[in-house]
Order: structure tokens, then C-alpha cells, then sequence
């Protein structure tokens, strides 16, 4: 029978083994906070760079509001480039997107693929066979290849 005051004596092996895997537990963990580490100073350097490529997307939208400011009445030649000004700011932010594998979803076809496709109206069009689409509402994305938003459409019904 064991009795409260009874020692109890541990081989000299097992003793080995359970300082060998005490050591090996303490450089896991060693090695796992240096990697922690690294991790979070990746990811602020990853952050840092994301924010200034949207700063220069907010320096070039500042620049179009305060030429507008300064300008209520602008010149027909402004109004003209205007499309192509914000077309370009459109292109920044999508390249910054697709930097980081945000890439537009495209559609194959006129007919709604439920995996990338969300109908938010649906419209009467006896001419088109039913669920055809006749109108994006809202460009979809991926992340690598999983859907980040869907397409958002507008679909045709007979009545």
C-alpha cells in the first residue's frame, strides 16, 4: 500500500528522458517566439508598405478635389481629362489590389455562376431566356481563390 509519507524513486533513465524533453520544450519555445517575432516585423513592413501605396492613392484624389475647389467652373479641357484621372486613380488601387492577389472575378458567359455570381434584381426582359445577365452592378473579387465578394447582377425574367 502507498502511505502519504512513502518516497518514491525515479530511474536515472527516465530522469534523462524528462530533462532531455524539458530542454527540447524550452528551445521550442525559444524558436517559436524568435519566429513570432519575425512574423509580426514582416507583417508591419508589409502593412507600412500597403499604407504609403494608399497614401499616393489619397495624394491623387486630394489633388482632383482641390483643383475642383480651387476651380468651380472648370475649364471643358479638365472636364474632358476628368474620366482619364480617375481612371487612372481606379488602376492604382487595382494594381495595389492585385499586389496582393485581389484580383477581379470575370464572368464566363450570360448566365449567373452561382459560386461567384449574387443576384440583387432581376428585371423583365421577354426577349432574353430567363436568369440572363443584363446588367453588373458591382464588380466580385478573389483573394488567391477563394471569392472575397461576388459579382453582383442584375438578372432577366419574362414577366
Amino acid at each position: 500500500m502507498n502511505h502519504p509519507t512513502e518516497n518514491h524513486l525515479i530511474s536515472s533513465e527516465i530522469l534523462d528522458r524528462i530533462v532531455n524533453k524539458i530542454g527540447t520544450l524550452l528551445k521550442q519555445e525559444v524558436s517559436l517566439k524568435q519566429t513570432l517575432r519575425e512574423q509580426d516585423s514582416q507583417n508591419q513592413a508589409a502593412n507600412e508598405e500597403l499604407f504609403l501605396e494608399l497614401l499616393e492613392v489619397v495624394d491623387a484624389l486630394d489633388f482632383l478635389m482641390e483643383y475642383m475647389a480651387n476651380n468651380p467652373d472648370p475649364s471643358p479641357q479638365f472636364i474632358q481629362r476628368l474620366p482619364k484621372s480617375v481612371g487612372s486613380v481606379q488602376k492604382k488601387l487595382l494594381n495595389i489590389l492585385g499586389k496582393r492577389q485581389v484580383t477581379p472575378i470575370e464572368l464566363e458567359g450570360n448566365q449567373p455562376d452561382f459560386e461567384v455570381c449574387k443576384v440583387v434584381d432581376r428585371e423583365i426582359k421577354p426577349d432574353l431566356s430567363p436568369q440572363t445577365i443584363t446588367k453588373v452592378v458591382r464588380q466580385g473579387f478573389r483573394v488567391n481563390d477563394q471569392v472575397l465578394r461576388p459579382i453582383e447582377v442584375i438578372t432577366s425574367k419574362l414577366e
